[in-house]
């Protein structure tokens, strides 16, 4: 086994960019906001883009590879994450997303709870992360009236923050930034508020799952315990899965028997190596680390997100 990169899955969007074209040339044409890079989904399945396992489909994959690649404790009938970029230029709509029980009820899918890393923002970048204190009754009158930014908690944020976004918890990207995007593998959004543009909007299934005492959160401000050649800390941990943050010169490192992990490089550049292979980690890229890989190690000066799904 090595550590399995796939092919980036493009989506364009009508508030995307072309930032992502500063780390990376193969960018397609048009307003690409959302770049799909470990991805096992009915609207996106990766193509592995290196090794001998390069041109297999990810569900093909699991299904020859079993525990070798996902781990013994990991359902391999649904592929638990999805990891994206996300590039802005425009404001996403205001937006919310079920948990797993209304999810599964109305849409037959997992809820979704995300995390989101600041890759980069331009000067003055915002999110909107929860709302200010409001009952549901106001938040509805504010959407039917247009003045819901009253209601909206937005925060300007620069490189290397980060946030928790739970199920319920209203929130927005905003125009400026890029952002490393760890989620529940799912593709369900209720939009609340589109800022006058021709999409469907869905007020009243958002009211419905929606939790206005849900507050924002940014993890950044945790801070990291330095080893030799490394730093490390726990950046965050969810019901649905733990992200680890490692500032690295020289790290070593070896897969879990009981899950897969994924190292999403958001600073730097580097290598991963072990026995018998060595794959190039830049600015940008996710790699699946097989449950099955063993010891390996990290070179160069690099910031990497490592995560992992929950088990019990």
């Amino acid at each position: 086994m090595y550590p399995i990169r796939f092919e980036n899955l493009y989506y364009e969007k009508i508030w995307g960019g072309r930032d992502l074209q500063e780390f990376r040339d193969n960018l397609p044409e048009g307003n690409i906001g959302e770049s799909w890079d470990i991805a096992c989904h009915k609207n996106g399945t990766g193509i592995v883009a290196n090794g001998n396992l390069k041109g297999k489909s990810f569900d093909i994959l699991i299904e020859e590879l079993g525990d070798k690649l996902l781990g013994k404790k990991i359902d391999k009938n649904e592929f638990p994450l999805l990891v994206k970029l996300i590039n802005s230029q425009d404001k996403l709509s205001v937006q919310v997303h079920p948990g797993d029980d209304y999810a599964k009820e109305y849409e037959g899918s997992l809820g979704k709870t995300e995390a989101w890393y600041v890759i980069e923002a331009k000067p003055g970048a915002r999110l909107i992360v929860g709302t200010k204190s409001c009952t549901k009754d106001e938040f509805k009158k504010a959407i039917t009236e247009e003045k819901l930014e009253a209601y909206l908690n937005i925060i300007e944020v620069k490189k290397g923050d980060s946030f928790l976004i739970k199920s319920g918890l209203i929130h927005a990207i905003c125009e400026g930034v890029i952002i490393a995007e760890i989620q529940q593998n799912s593709d369900i959004t209720y939009r609340v508020y589109d800022y006058g543009r021709p999409r469907e909007i869905h007020v009243e299934k958002a009211l419905e799952v929606s939790q206005l005492n849900l507050e924002a959160i940014n993890l950044s401000d945790k801070p990291l315990v330095e080893y030799e050649g490394y730093s490390h800390g726990e950046l965050c941990r969810s019901d649905y899965f733990v992200i680890e943050k490692l500032v690295i010169n020289n790290y070593f490192g070896t897969s879990n028997a009981d899950y897969f992990e994924i190292i999403t490089v958001v600073d730097g550049k580097g290598v991963i190596k072990g026995e018998n292979y060595m794959e190039a980690l830049s600015k940008g890229d996710s790699y699946l680390i097989p449950a099955s890989l063993g010891d390996y190690q990290i070179e160069g000066e690099v910031v990497v997100l490592k995560s992992h799904p929950i088990v019990y």
